[in-house]
């Protein structure tokens, strides 16, 4: 089956519109959706217009009204389906697709799978020229209760309550959530006993425009490794009201809570986290299990939310490096360290480059409770990393690189050939700049052998690659 995604529409002349005989705000009109954008946007076109409307499938004929219309685009929100499409499944999610979360609920997994494959696909070809082998993606064996993180946001409903939820796309509105299919069920239930103990005890919440209340979030984490969970409330300020009544009913909520902590951010700042914590109760960090490794797990330390899909991935990454056992191995963004040190024992030097200080912290704590000896970490930015190690005159065999969304800077891909390792794998969660990056690789003398699609994020809209590349020249 073929879909169209948002990369594969071109208007060839587009109409102006809002005048007689044309689409115009508050129509009515029916549509037949003949693709997805990976924000989960249905596209169906009307007077040779693309119309966007969220929460419909391909193959659906839905009845929508139109909310804007623009002069080469328009918006629209389902009323009614008239003709379901054969992959259309239950959302099974009462605020789907109003919160922001999830993008392909209505959607069988197995086109979702199909659509993120082909985005990743196109996107590589389109913007990189990139025409080296994709294998096919990687899906999860459990699409639903994968995610091991959640920060909710609070908020006071419309009857006055403390209510947790989420954000709805674009904004920060937010939508209070009962339960929500990507989290465990213990996540919403603990957040309620957080709720029900601040409306006792009259806790504020925060609200962002006047930079006034106590609440911000509700941050939980959850170790597979002993079923450990742990809570961190995010205020505004030094402490809370009846901490222990607090304390007492999270741990009769769940007796695998084993940490309870106060996350404090005083800043006028939409960045969810501070810099400090305060331990109520437990330990200051759970442990978890991840490809025959043991990794500390503190609120500010970076892991894996899909712990399933991480071990796949890491494998798949482990695959490309092709390591025998000799080989010096450049670990950039390497954060807490997960992805170089489960190569460490194939290895004969692990160097890992982090600029977070918190993080690199943690990654020489995780190799030293793993009792990894050949591994060092650096807390600095990758550039001036990768040139300090080139002064040094120390050069890497294979490259792993995993930087965040908006991909490597120029500088740093040149400084990596020109150490000219053997090998490099490249672990990227945006496929526009990933083919920005291939592109630009290829020119520095490295071919794209192969590249795979993971599905680390099951019903949301993104997809992750892993590359490999070999020198060539």
């Amino acid at each position: 089956m073929a879909f169209a995604v948002l990369s594969s529409i071109f208007i060839d002349k587009p109409k102006m519109l809002g005048y007689n005989g044309y689409m115009q705000k508050n129509d009515i009109v029916e549509l037949e959706i003949s693709g997805v954008t990976l924000q989960g946007d249905g596209i169906a076109r009307l007077d040779g217009v693309v119309v966007f409307v969220p929460g419909v499938c391909p193959g659906d004929v839905v009845r929508a009204l139109i909310l804007k219309v623009k002069p080469n685009c328009a918006f629209g929100k389902c009323l009614a389906i008239l003709s379901p499409a054969p992959q259309r499944v239950d959302a099974s999610c009462a605020v789907f697709p109003r919160c922001g979360g999830c993008a392909f609920r209505c959607l069988a997994y197995c086109l979702e799978l199909q659509i993120k494959e082909q985005e990743a696909r196109e996107t590589l070809r389109r913007i990189g020229g990139i025409e080296a082998p994709v294998r096919p993606i990687l899906g999860a064996a459990q699409p639903d209760r994968y995610r091991n993180k959640a920060m909710m946001p609070l908020a006071m409903d419309a009857d006055g309550h403390i209510c947790g939820g989420f954000y709805t796309r674009g904004s920060h509105r937010v939508v209070r959530a009962e339960d929500c299919q990507l989290q465990p069920e213990a996540f919403l239930k603990l957040s309620a006993v957080v709720c029900q103990w601040a409306q006792d005890y009259g806790c504020t919440v925060y609200d962002e425009t006047t930079g006034k209340g106590l609440l911000r979030h509700i941050y939980l984490r959850q170790a597979q490794e002993g079923a450990q969970i742990m809570v961190c409330l995010v205020i505004n300020g030094q402490g809370v009201p009846r901490a222990d009544v607090l304390i007492k009913r999270l741990r009769a909520a769940h007796t695998t809570v084993k940490s309870i902590l106060l996350n404090h951010n005083t800043d006028d700042t939409n960045v969810i986290l501070g810099a400090r914590e305060t331990l109520l109760w437990g330990k200051e960090y759970i442990s978890e299990m991840l490809c025959g490794l043991k990794f500390a797990l503190s609120p500010q330390a970076f892991f894996q939310v899909n712990p399933a899909q991480a071990q796949r991935l890491y494998a798949l990454a482990g695959e490309y490096a092709g390591l025998t056992g000799t080989q010096r191995v450049l670990d950039l963004y390497c954060g807490t360290g997960a992805v170089g040190l489960t190569m460490a024992a194939r290895c004969a030097e692990l160097v890992g480059v982090e600029v977070a200080p918190q993080a690199v912290e943690n990654a020489k704590q995780n190799a030293q409770a793993n009792e990894i000896a050949n591994a060092r970490f650096l807390c600095m930015d990758a550039q001036a990393a990768a040139r300090r190690l080139a002064a040094e005159d120390w050069r890497p065999d294979v490259v792993l690189a995993d930087p965040p969304r908006k991909g490597c800077e120029p500088e740093l891909l040149e400084t990596i050939a020109q150490m000219r390792p053997a090998r490099m794998v490249y672990i990227s969660c945006d496929p526009a700049t990933l083919a920005r990056d291939l592109a630009l690789l290829a020119q520095l003398g490295y071919t794209t052998e192969e590249i795979t699609p993971v599905d680390m994020f099951p019903r949301t809209g993104h997809v992750e690659c892993v590359a490999k590349l070999t020198r060539t020249a």
